[in-house]
């Protein structure tokens, strides 16, 4: 049996580092690498500090309109489909990536396997929203991670193949932040004491690509003070392109994008995490950190309900009150699962193969 697992964008990369270890104790895998993400810390240094195995194809796509992009991906990844001829197609989240590696197994007949299926953010003006409610639809096996994933796909008659496995990031969260907390450095290169700081992160299309409520999310920042800024490429360019970028005031402290182990210490020792983001958002839940949520919505309700997560949207006002409001009430609750998702999910596979074998 082989697995052909594609990838291409940061948040698929973590996903995959625990779900590739469990693939390769009983199944053959192959890694197709889109070249979404390509700089060195959006990129590389996920495969090295998770020990992810070098792709077997890297197809260099790069960045691009939304459907340049996808429509290019798809191209590539349909030839190397047919020629490894995998069994299963195992794509990853809602990025690009995602969607043109369900479309190329798919339009071959090639059962999909989606990680991270039954999200909604119920907002199709989001890339990401279009994606997963693409993929879920032409999906073989849907793993999700919560109980609220699994109604969603219900909600749209999507019933077989469904199976409520956890959240993959929770995986290899709990494998790597001892190890993050032995070998990271990075607060004291920042200069930074525990729950001193705030931690921010901004690069959803939403946000990026509408000039106002980037400046809003700017100047909240701003005036917030004491936060530390890894700023994602795209967002860099948007913020010159606009001419925000010279007003990050000495308040904010910009540093380029982090790699994983360096994040989740980060995050772990923040006092609140400012995001739009939903992986960040998750990370923040299951380190105990209080995140506001720069989004007008979140596909990750949970986070929201059990006190953790603030929806903030891009008003500068709502986002500096939660900034500052001392927060109580909190509750936490295993839903994620308990951190054998990608388990889980490898056992199903198997099982259901073997079913119709």
């Amino acid at each position: 049996m082989k697995i052909a697992s594609i990838v291409g964008a940061r948040p698929n990369f973590i996903k995959l580092a625990p779900v590739s270890r469990e693939i390769r104790k009983k199944i053959d895998e192959v890694i197709i690498h889109t070249g979404q993400h390509y700089d060195y810390e959006m990129d590389r240094i996920f495969f090295q500090e998770l020990g992810i195995p070098d792709p077997d194809y890297h197809l260099g796509i790069g960045s691009g309109t939304h459907g340049r992009q996808t429509g290019e991906m798809l191209k590539f990844i349909e030839e190397i489909l047919l020629k490894e001829q995998p069994d299963i197609a195992l794509v990853f989240g809602d990025t690009n990536t995602t969607l043109a590696g369900a479309l190329a197994a798919a339009k071959q007949h090639m059962p999909v396997a989606h990680v991270e299926a039954g999200l909604r953010s119920f907002n199709k003006k989001m890339p990401e929203e279009v994606n997963r409610v693409l993929v879920d639809h032409c999906s073989d096996f849907l793993f999700c991670p919560t109980k609220t994933a699994v109604e969603n796909l219900h909600k749209e008659n999507i019933v077989d193949g469904v199976s409520l496995t956890g959240d993959v990031m929770l995986d290899i969260l709990q494998e790597c932040i001892g190890i993050a907390e032995k070998s990271s450095k990075i607060l004291e290169e920042l200069d930074l004491r525990p729950k001193e700081y705030f931690l921010a992160t901004v690069h959803r299309a939403d946000n990026t690509d509408d000039s106002e409520r980037l400046k809003n999310i700017i100047e909240a920042l701003t005036s917030i003070g004491n936060v530390i800024f890894p700023c994602h490429p795209r967002t860099r360019k948007r913020l010159e392109d606009l001419h925000l970028w010279d007003e990050l005031n000495r308040n904010i402290q910009v540093i380029m994008p982090v790699g994983y182990l360096d994040m989740l210490l980060l995050e772990k020792n923040a006092q609140k995490i400012l995001t739009d983001s939903g992986g960040v958002q998750k990370e923040a839940y299951m380190l105990q950190t209080p995140c506001i949520t720069m989004r007008d919505e979140t596909e990750w309700i949970e986070t929201v309900e059990d006190g953790w997560n603030f929806l903030a949207g891009a008003d500068k006002n709502t986002i500096t009150k939660y900034a500052h409001e001392y927060i109580t009430n909190r509750e936490q609750r295993n839903v994620f699962g308990l951190g054998d998702a990608s388990q889980r999910m490898i056992e199903e596979i198997l099982y259901q193969t073997n079913q119709a074998g």
